[in-house]
């Protein structure tokens, strides 16, 4: 069962990221992954963000490797998702999900992150980025050799 609270934005946000993160409070990641009751998600552009969900994580009535699958499978759609830890494990799974984990201290605030990631995007994103949010991307002329196989 996967319980979701949508909440509506004031901003259009085509071409976002979705970021996830593992909070208990909804202000600062202080969660583990694994632990995490709920995770809060924006939207996030170069025009800046807006609070999309909550997504509800509770499995204590799930088995151990359960958990981890449950929570993967709730993050579905999500780009990227901060926690304060996660285990290698979990982390291998998320990452097959097509979700970029991201290990933050505790106690680091939702909305630091969230600044510094539009600032990111403004400034010079990775290409990994630009093709979620749909940028231009320069030609790279490594992927002509990795394309070759060298």
């Amino acid at each position: 069962m996967n319980t979701k609270i949508t909440v509506e934005g004031n901003v259009p946000m085509n071409d976002s990221l979705k970021v996830a993160f593992a909070t208990k409070d909804m202000e600062e990641v202080n969660a583990h992954f694994g632990g995490a009751k709920e995770f809060v998600v924006y939207n996030v552009s170069k025009d800046g963000f807006s609070l999309s969900e909550v997504i509800k994580t509770d499995t204590s009535n799930l088995e151990d490797d359960d958990k981890t699958d449950f929570r993967v499978r709730a993050l579905k759609g999500i780009n990227i998702m901060y926690t304060e830890s996660i285990g290698g494990t979990a982390a291998a799974k998320v990452i097959r999900a097509g979700i970029n984990p991201m290990k933050v201290n505790d106690g680091t605030l939702i909305e630091d992150l969230l600044k510094s990631l539009v600032a990111m995007i403004n400034d010079n994103p990775p290409p990994w980025v630009k093709r979620i949010i749909n940028m231009e991307t320069e030609h790279d002329v490594r992927q002509d050799r990795w394309a070759q196989g060298e």
